[in-house]
């Protein structure tokens, strides 16, 4: 059964954050608020944990999870970013997109795209993802959390716990923090291309 952190949305209590971010160290799930909608994450490394993440959202291994970045350094690691790219994600970050680019030898090929070779990257705006990020001092693997037959994402802490608090280890409450997903971008071709439009303005990338 999963614990369950009331975690102030701007000013998130450092005893939680150590809490929730020990719970990710021991290969833990968690779903946690972002800047756009709740998530469901675990540690890079655990694959056991990612496989519970791909069937909590009843995906496979040619969708996309996502690397949840504390920064623009720590993208670096984990992607290939030329300068131009790099001005993009400046412009974007932290913010409500997701970008996708080619991985590094960095990221396990179990979390790579299967034949592009890429991964989805984000910094997302949210005081308790932030954090949560600094605390853990490295990404959260993550997806929308949005569960199969479902429009939407769960919006609801409460929702999230009565639907999958046997699926989950912790959930962080924060209240609401919408409805709409991230802004998709690709960037693994010769021009960024808008993959899905969200809550990011495409327009302030001039897209």
């Amino acid at each position: 059964m999963a614990q369950y952190f009331t975690v102030h949305p701007d000013n998130p209590q450092p005893r939680l954050i150590r809490r929730a971010a020990g719970i990710l160290k021991d290969g833990g799930v968690i779903a946690y608020p972002t800047d756009s909608c709740y998530a469901v994450g675990c540690r890079v490394g655990e694959k056991a944990a990612m496989e519970r993440i791909r069937a909590i959202r009843r995906v496979d291994e040619r969708h996309h999870l996502t690397l949840v970045c504390r920064d623009l350094a720590q993208v670096g690691l984990y992607a290939r970013v030329d300068n131009a790219q790099f001005r993009l994600l400046k412009a974007a970050t932290p913010g409500s997109y997701t970008f996708i680019l080619k991985a590094t030898r960095e990221v396990p090929r179990r979390l790579q795209h299967p034949r592009r070779r890429s991964i989805g990257l984000r910094v997302p705006d949210h005081a308790v993802t932030r954090a949560l990020l600094a605390e853990l001092a490295e990404p959260v693997l993550s997806s929308t959390l949005i569960l199969p037959g479902d429009e939407f994402p769960l919006n609801d802490a409460q929702e999230i716990r009565a639907r999958l608090e046997h699926a989950l280890d912790v959930i962080v409450d924060s209240g609401s923090c919408g409805l709409t997903p991230t802004t998709v971008v690709d960037l693994t071709g010769a021009r960024p291309l808008i993959v899905r439009r969200g809550r990011g303005d495409p327009a302030a990338l001039g897209l």
